[in-house]
C-alpha cells in the first residue's frame, strides 16, 4: 500500500475530505477525523477505530495494524505500518473508521443500529 492509495481509499467515502492536522494529512467527514497519513512519519497512516475494532484489526494483521502509543492509541487510534499493509484490510479499517465518524444520514439503516448500539 502506498501513501496514494491510502489517499483515494480515504476520499472514496461520501461527503470525505482532506484537511491537516498538526502538519499531517488527514481525512474528514462531517468536520471529524476517520484516519490521517505521514504520522509518525511518511511510512504509517492512523485509523480512528473503536477499541475492539482496533483489537480485530491488530489481531488478523499485527504487521500492519498496532495501537498508536499514547492515550489516543487506548481509545482506537490504530497505525498502518503502510508497506506491510494489504489494501482490501486498510480499505475494511478506513470504512470502519469512516462509519464510526460519519453523520447517521449517510448511513445505511443497518449501520445507524449497529453504531447506536455501541
Amino acid at each position: 500500500m502506498t501513501p496514494a492509495q491510502f489517499r483515494k481509499i480515504a476520499l472514496s467515502f461520501p461527503e470525505a475530505i482532506e484537511s491537516s492536522h498538526h502538519g499531517h494529512p488527514d481525512f474528514r467527514v462531517a468536520g471529524k477525523i476517520f484516519a490521517t497519513l505521514a504520522y509518525p512519519d511518511a511510512a504509517w497512516g492512523v485509523v480512528i477505530l473503536d477499541p475492539d475494532e482496533q483489537k480485530f484489526y491488530v489481531k488478523i494483521d499485527s504487521a500492519a495494524f498496532s495501537p498508536v502509543s499514547n492515550s489516543w492509541g487506548s481509545q482506537g487510534a490504530t497505525l498502518v505500518h503502510l508497506k506491510a499493509a494489504r489494501t482490501g484490510v486498510v480499505r475494511s479499517s478506513i470504512e470502519a473508521a469512516w462509519r464510526r465518524r460519519a453523520p447517521k444520514r449517510l448511513l445505511t439503516s443497518d449501520e445507524r443500529r449497529a453504531t447506536s448500539n455501541r
